[in-house]
């Protein structure tokens, strides 16, 4: 079979997927056999523009200078995959998305020296798929690198990658852990995407939702929950968009009657 050709770029984020992917060890070194990688500026120094079979794509957009190299990156790209939840959904810089005051917040930051970031035309995060047609997704913060292999696997035998459609709670209930929620504990187990193996409320911890939103999240009723619990809606909001960026923004939309 002849290899694909593929890239891997980094926009706004930590880097934490392109560290996951350097850390597949030998199975790396197996998937080097059917992929020939163009361009990955953490691991190698030869970068090349070609037109590329797969493309990753690791963090938010939060400058025009982004925007347009995401914009190029597509034009030679047969495929886009959005790696990690802040190129699937914003991230934590997205959790303010559609807020008043996001100069205020920018300059709270990087004070009256932002020549460099003018240049660049900042703007509030925002996650690949605004901008461009994303092909498939891979969330995690930072992603699994079990499922990125077996993602890959399958996008190079023609299958779209397979993400669980049950949430973190299900995970939970296979380790019989004690319900967080049912002592109060405000955990977005059951709003959030499973495939972290529920590590956080294994060790007792309220899942904060870094898989991001699953779909169909019962939000309202969460979000009731917790306010019967005595959380203030402020505190919810911000806890619920944490990770889950502009996707937990539209959900919040939509119930916000159902919580008057």
């Amino acid at each position: 079979m002849e290899k694909k050709k593929a890239g891997i770029y980094s926009f706004t984020g930590c880097s934490g997927e392109q560290l996951v992917i350097l850390e597949c060890g030998a199975k790396l070194f197996e998937l080097l056999e059917l992929i020939e990688i163009k361009s990955f500026l953490m691991a190698q120094s030869n970068n090349e523009k070609a037109i590329l079979d797969i493309v990753f794509l690791e963090g938010s957009i939060t400058t025009k200078k982004q925007e347009k190299e995401l914009k190029e990156i597509r034009t030679h790209s047969k495929m886009l995959v959005a790696i990690g939840t802040c190129a699937c959904f914003g991230g934590i810089q997205s959790m303010n998305l559609g807020e008043p005051g996001w100069k205020k917040r920018f300059q709270k930051v990087y004070g009256d020296n932002d020549k460099l970031f003018k240049a660049m035309e900042p703007f509030e995060s925002k996650p690949c798929d605004t901008f461009v047609k994303i092909d498939y997704y891979i969330p995690g913060c930072p992603m699994d690198k079990e499922q990125f292999l077996h993602s890959v696997a399958r996008i190079l035998n023609g299958n779209p990658p397979y993400l669980y459609k049950f949430p973190v709670c299900t995970e939970c209930k296979w380790k019989e852990n004690d319900c967080l929620l049912l002592k109060g504990i405000p955990c977005l187990g059951p709003l959030t995407r499973g495939g972290c193996g529920a590590i956080c409320p294994s060790y007792n911890l309220p899942c904060v939702g870094c898989w991001g939103p699953i779909e169909e999240a019962n939000v309202a009723s969460e979000y009731k929950l917790l306010i019967e619990k005595g959380y203030s809606p402020q505190e919810l909001q911000r806890k619920m968009r944490k990770f889950g960026g502009v996707t937990m923004m539209e959900y919040l939309k939509k119930i916000k009657k159902q919580v008057k």
